[in-house]
């Protein structure tokens, strides 16, 4: 059995890949790397009910595995690059040659796979940190969860502007209900699920945007979206409301939070 981990800004996700199959994918908080990474492997074992002898190889990726050493828990250690991890990963769950994935955790990163290469396309700051830093200076909410519950009655029309609050009406390509400005036109009469739905709204939008951007620069299709975001409802709504706008279909495929420590273990299977 091979295991991945992937150690990033905020969790530490591990998954065990035998047989073609994926097992037990498991989340836990990361604040040190190598605690993290030691946790969330026990927690594995203990899961599947393994002996650590049946861990040929652990793949390592994410920003915190340059801590992690040779071996782990005295289990043969493989760095995987988190990029190459990224796109092994969409390629692999959606089953597509082609395609621009998108990993979509603290922050947010782009890669473009075609034909079995892979390459790193760009990225953005705005992510899962985005929407946390925002909602705790903003809201005092300090969980994704929480804003979710928050922005469920949230009303976009108290917080952003809109093409139909500019024009009177839809432009040419874009429908009234399209946002002009994020936070553009904040209401006193707002209230905190208002701003937590916008919240919401301005992450997705922004990476949809991006992914939509890139995918039409490299003449792909599709767009594959990983990372702890794409499970959200609330962002796939919003992401959703851009790809039907401009005509794109957003994929997420089974397993698609652990995307990156999936690519790891796929990756480091190759290269055995």
């Amino acid at each position: 059995m091979i295991i991945g981990i992937d150690i990033g800004g905020t969790t530490t996700d591990i998954v065990g890949l035998k047989d073609g199959k994926i097992l037990s994918p498991v989340s836990v908080k990361a604040d040190d790397p190598i605690t993290s990474a030691a946790g969330a492997l026990g927690k594995f074992v203990e899961i599947l009910d393994l002996s650590l002898s049946e861990i040929k190889l652990i793949a390592a990726t994410g920003v915190g595995s340059g801590q992690i050493r040779n071996k782990l828990l005295g289990i043969p250690v493989k760095k995987i690059d988190e990029f190459d991890s990224i796109g092994t990963a969409g390629a692999y769950l959606s089953g597509l040659d082609e395609a621009m994935v998108i990993s979509m955790g603290t922050g947010t990163a782009l890669v473009n796979v075609r034909n079995g290469m892979i390459q790193h396309w760009g990225g953005s700051g705005v992510g899962g940190g985005t929407m946390v830093g925002l909602s705790r200076k903003l809201l005092n909410i300090t969980t994704i969860q929480t804003l979710m519950d928050k922005a469920s009655k949230g009303r976009l029309g108290m917080i952003d502007l809109t093409v139909g609050d500019i024009a009177g009406g839809a432009l040419v390509n874009l429908p009234e209900s399209a946002t002009a400005s994020n936070f553009g036109k904040v209401s006193d009469e707002a209230n905190s699920s208002d701003i937590a739905m916008a919240i919401i709204n301005l992450v997705g939008q922004t990476i949809a945007l991006l992914g939509i951007s890139a995918a039409r620069a490299e003449k792909v299709n599709d767009i594959v979206l990983t990372g702890k975001l794409s499970i959200l409802p609330l962002i796939r709504k919003v992401m959703d409301g851009v790809g039907n706008l401009y005509q794109i279909n957003f994929l997420v495929p089974k397993h698609a939070e652990f995307g990156t420590a999936i690519g790891a273990a796929i990756k480091a299977q190759k290269l055995l």
